[in-house]
């Protein structure tokens, strides 16, 4: 038995093809790191392993230990294969003929009873440019429905809003990350950068030996501090009242830079007269922040001759989200830190196409370019693109939680999800749920069953990044073009396919006669010409030549613009705005009955709400539950024990969890990973209070009580 099973071993040897080698991009973070993708195949089977690229301009060939296992849930045998109906509780496999037609029953008999307005569409992060810009259209055009947002919305929204407000336009790092070496302090709030994005650590390593201080602003010790030269412990949602500190210090103190004020910003005055009311005593006593950390923080940024501020969601997570950002662009109009080498401003985006998922058209306030849906022009003009009267456009709908209460009431009959899983993503996940299941017809377009799917009325098998084509932008602004490598698996459909597809059966093909990912790209280089968000210069030959390109790219031959804000900013008379910002309690605050504050965020090994990544062993394995990160004196306090579990129960619900000590966080704070469903979704507990201006909810402060389990 033996020597028949050597030779049968030798012979499946000598069967084994040369090993097959392609180039592709992570489908997690917004870094968009490039891999090689390599196959052996043999007539038995095929395996698969990555490996860096060693010639990637932004990583120097790094990855982390998900892009190391990116593969595993593309070729995962798990994967949704054919169309399902559910029928009598049970989802049923099913043609597309079948599939297709019931969808255009449902969807024409709720909008034929109810309007055009009673179906929703709910889209993703990490989809294509291409995928994006087809679904916006078709819910304007297919459904003709004014109810579209994303899971973006929880993402950067509250440093887009504020970079529009301030600047005139949104792009989320105004410098490329070669440049962050140039920075001589540096400023990381609310962003572990080191868990979240790890392949780009390396500028921020190479700043610090080229001698850049680095101030991290965080509740917890994270990853990230080990290059900090000061960590600002900040209570969780302090971070305006934080920032006002600073700037009374550099306002006090003269590192100011009058000249760049005078003549590029509007505002000083009446922020002067905010900052010479603050106290930095009382300042002080709301972060929980000594007013000697304020000012020796303040010094190093205020004295650098150059200096970047980079923001991300643990402080953009608020209800006052986007005045948080404004302070932090405060400082940096200020001491004229924006424009040069060396010196800007960094929203780290969290998903795959965080950024060029809010640019074409996936938000309820938005068109392709950044237009805006309610601007007559910018309505105009893409209704030309589109072929259609600009009065059939349909006007602003909600924001992603807001269309889950809209569903809640009623309001929403059916829904369309691509590519998200917003049971596990929003907040008060247990109100999501219950609405989802009042839903006259959900329709799940995905890769796996993932929580949301289960209550599908009809699920429908998408495509994965090793099949999708199509372009991404990254955290610089920088759009790549991603090459298909695999056929789909069973009778999987390319998501912008399926989408046409439907729209075909509901009498709208002619507007969706793609044939490929870069026919769709064209159209929407035209769509964003003249827009704030401007492709048009873009093509898939050039991308790929270059290696990406950043945007605005206003014309063919035109080189992109790495560097933001040179000469003017985007508002009409060229100049930033800078605005005095008072400091918000966050909604909730502790109690005697709820006298903890809980705090959310990522783990290195998981993306989003883990519908890839614990589908991967490897990856899982390492980290198989979300962990309740509390302070051993806490902890000592409640009666808890390391290692044991714990009830965390908030205004919205109660949820078990196993107990981590941690010396690194604040006593007052607790922190849960947010990449569970089910009995283990922190978001069952987290506050939905939405930030007014982006709603952008309130992930990141809710108050907790805790007791032994």
């Amino acid at each position: 038995m033996n020597e028949f099973l050597k030779h049968f071993q030798k012979q499946q040897a000598a069967m084994t093809r040369r090993e097959i080698t392609t180039q592709t991009e992570c489908p997690y973070c917004s870094v968009q790191c490039t891999m090689n993708l390599h196959e052996e195949k043999s007539i038995m089977v095929s395996r698969y392993s990555v490996s860096a690229n060693k010639e990637d301009p932004v990583t120097d060939g790094r990855l982390c230990v998900k892009g190391l296992n990116a593969h595993v849930h593309a070729v995962d045998e798990g994967r949704l294969k054919y169309p399902m109906i559910r029928e009598k509780g049970k989802l049923m496999k099913v043609s597309w003929e079948a599939a297709l037609e019931e969808i255009r029953i449902q969807l024409q008999t709720l909008q034929g009873k109810y309007g055009n307005d009673s179906i929703g569409v709910y889209g993703g992060g990490s989809l294509t440019n291409e995928e994006c810009y087809v679904l916006g259209k078709f819910a304007r055009i297919a459904l003709q429905t004014k109810y579209i947002d994303y899971n973006g919305r929880f993402c950067m929204s509250a440093a887009a809003g504020a970079s529009n407000l301030t600047f005139g336009i949104d792009r989320g790092l105004s410098n490329p990350l070669t440049e962050v070496p140039l920075a001589k302090c540096i400023i990381l709030a609310g962003t572990n950068i080191a868990e979240c994005q790890p392949t780009i650590m390396q500028y921020f390593r190479k700043a610090r030996q080229e001698g850049c201080k680095i101030i991290v602003i965080d509740p917890r010790e994270t990853a990230t501090c080990s290059i900090a030269d000061l960590h600002l412990k900040v209570k969780p949602g302090y971070d305006a009242a934080l920032v006002n500190g600073m700037l009374k210090v550099i306002l006090d103190e003269g590192y100011t830079d009058p000249d760049f004020l005078e003549k590029r910003t509007n505002g000083y005055a009446e922020l002067v007269e905010h900052v010479n009311k603050v106290s930095l005593s009382e300042v002080s006593a709301l972060t929980g922040v000594s007013p000697q950390q304020i000012t020796e923080a303040a010094r190093m940024y205020g004295q650098a001759e150059t200096g970047m501020i980079f923001t991300a969601r643990g402080v953009e997570q608020h209800a006052s989200g986007v005045a948080n950002v404004r302070n932090f662009l405060n400082l940096v109009l200020v001491t004229g830190k924006i424009g040069k080498p060396g010196c800007g401003y960094g929203a780290i985006t969290g998903q795959a196409n965080g950024q060029g998922g809010r640019e074409h058209g996936q938000k309820a306030d938005q068109l392709p370019g950044y237009r805006l849906i309610e601007n007559p022009e910018h309505r105009a003009y893409i209704a030309k693109v589109w072929g259609v009267p600009e009065e059939e456009l349909p006007r602003k709908g909600l924001s992603a939680y807001e269309m889950m209460e809209a569903i809640d009431r009623g309001e929403i009959k059916g829904l369309i999800i691509l590519g998200s899983n917003p049971i596990v993503s929003n907040p008060n996940s247990h109100m999501v749920e219950k609405a989802l299941k009042k839903l006259k017809f959900l329709l799940v377009i995905d890769l796996f069953e993932s929580e949301t799917a289960r209550l599908a009325n009809i699920l429908l098998p998408g495509s994965a990044y090793l099949e999708d084509e199509g372009t991404m932008t990254q955290l610089e602004g920088r759009v790549l073009v991603r090459r298909a490598l695999r056929p789909l698996p069973g009778k999987a459909r390319l998501d912008w396919r399926i989408l046409c597809d439907i729209a075909s059966v509901l009498g709208k093909g002619q507007y969706f006669q793609y044939q490929s990912a870069e026919e769709i790209f064209n159209e929407l280089r035209v769509a964003s010409k003249g827009g704030k968000a401007d492709y048009y210069g873009m093509t898939y030959s050039l991308l790929e030549q270059q290696h990406g390109m950043f945007w605005p790219c206003p014309e063919e031959g035109h080189p992109g613009t790495p560097r933001m804000f040179e000469h003017r900013f985007e508002h009409e008379d060229g100049r930033a705005q800078l605005t005095p910002i008072e400091h918000q309690n966050p909604k909730e605050v502790a109690t005697r009955k709820y006298p903890y504050l809980l705090t959310t965020g990522r783990v290195l090994q998981h993306y989003l709400s883990g519908v890839q990544t614990r589908h991967t062993s490897e990856l899982n394995s390492k980290y198989p539950e979300p962990l309740l990160e509390i302070h051993p004196d806490s902890a000592g306090e409640i009666g808890l024990v390391n290692g044991g579990h714990a009830k965390v129960s908030s205004k919205r619900g109660t949820i078990r969890l196993k107990v981590k000590f941690s010396q690194k966080i604040r006593p007052d704070t607790v922190f849960v990973a947010f990449h569970w469903g089910n009995d283990q979704c922190i978001n069952r507990l987290t506050n939905p209070a939405l930030d007014p201006t982006c709603k952008m909810p309130e992930f990141k402060v809710c108050a907790v009580q805790i007791n032994p389990s």
